[in-house]
């Protein structure tokens, strides 16, 4: 599994998902790996739910 961040200061790192259309998932400790479409907001903390709006206002805003 390949991981890569938008910005260099961000904490929230992303899997490489180039060859399946549509799937946004990310994580924030290298292990527990989030769908976007359905664990967010659900499934994470208050902190992280902080830290996602903080750094993908627009995606964020989606849902």
């Amino acid at each position: 599994m390949t991981f890569y961040k938008n910005n260099e200061s961000d904490v929230i790192r992303y899997v490489d998902t180039a060859e399946t259309e549509g799937r946004i998932l990310f994580t924030f400790d290298g292990t527990n790996i989030f769908n976007f479409w359905t664990d967010y907001p659900d499934r994470l903390t208050d902190k992280q739910i902080e830290i996602f709006k903080r750094e993908n206002p627009t995606l964020a805003a989606l849902k």
